[in-house]
């Protein structure tokens, strides 16, 4: 069974001077530094609790990590990977760490959930597509006199043509 979870911790310096020896939860060695960090219910040296994607060092760039599938991830990591929920901006289930997904303004979708909202035709890398309002479209299927969201006033004048319109993106 895979635990899809995630959970945010706090990651805490702290003075190993008066206790005995921990074990390190990265290395499994002997913490005999001065500063050790206590974060996910286990201890670490401060140069093994890192990032699973940057290697940053997670004691120095902030006070919190997060945890998905295994993997020890800093705050911009973890966004970029899952988005700010970790869930899928159509389906909302959660999102494996180890899956490929799609994104759209800052969306982030599992690669069947990214299709266009009419057709319902999945859409792949180098397709385009328009993103209006926060749904897609194909590049076939775009509401007619919207423009961002908003009536076109120039719908109707056919010199006014781009090889990309301002809502389109490619994926």
């Amino acid at each position: 069974m895979v635990n899809n979870r995630t959970s945010e911790a706090t990651t805490t310096a702290v003075s190993s001077n008066s206790s005995p020896p921990k074990a390190c939860a990265g290395c499994g060695g002997k913490i005999a530094d001065r500063f050790l960090l206590y974060s996910m219910e286990r201890y670490w040296h401060t140069r093994c609790l890192k990032c699973s994607c940057c290697q940053a060092q997670l004691g120095e760039i902030g006070t919190s990590c997060y945890t998905k599938s295994g993997m020890i991830l800093c705050r911009n990591d973890y966004i970029r990977l899952f988005g700010s929920s970790g869930a899928c901006s159509a389906c909302g289930q959660s999102i494996p760490a180890s899956e490929m997904v799609m994104r759209a303004q800052g969306s982030v979708y599992h690669l069947k959930c990214f299709t266009c909202a009419t057709c319902r035709n999945r859409l792949v890398p180098g397709d385009r597509f328009h993103y209006v309002n926060g749904t897609i479209f194909c590049e076939h299927d775009r509401p007619s006199g919207l423009l961002n969201g908003h009536l076109n006033p120039l719908q109707n004048n056919p010199l006014q043509s781009s090889p990309m319109l301002p809502d389109q993106k490619v994926c």
